[in-house]
């Protein structure tokens, strides 16, 4: 009778390729990189995916206005929060399209901000 050794793939995968296949790239804070650390922020300071009806939206609410540098709406339930000039500048970088998919819309009368709301310097 034989016994069959099933080895994971990955196993596999980790001693041909060696475990540096499996670090993260320099300069990544976290999966997704600076956008994902924005999106963070904005959910650990409350805001919520579809949350917008309750001035509590994710994008609506805090990235998008994060993102473009404009206040938030009038209906925004909770201030912005505090995201490093450096971090919004490599998400840009990273992604430009972040925060503008899905039926973005400006502000009329609505001017860019030297230091948008919630970035420190």
């Amino acid at each position: 009778m034989r016994t069959i050794v099933i080895i994971p793939l990955t196993a596999i995968g980790f001693l041909l390729t060696g475990p540096s296949a499996f670090a993260q790239p320099a300069g990544a804070a976290s999966k997704g990189g600076a956008c994902a650390q924005i999106t963070a922020a904005c959910k650990q300071a409350g805001f919520v995916p579809k949350g917008g009806e309750t001035g509590l939206g994710l994008m609506a609410d805090c990235i998008r206005p994060i993102i473009a540098g404009t206040p938030q709406r009038k209906k925004a339930a909770k201030p912005l929060p505090e995201v490093d000039a450096k971090v919004l500048a490599s998400c840009k970088e990273q992604n430009p399209n972040f925060g503008k998919g899905g039926g973005a819309k400006s502000t009329p009368g609505a001017q860019p901000m030297t230091n948008p709301p919630g970035t420190k310097q």
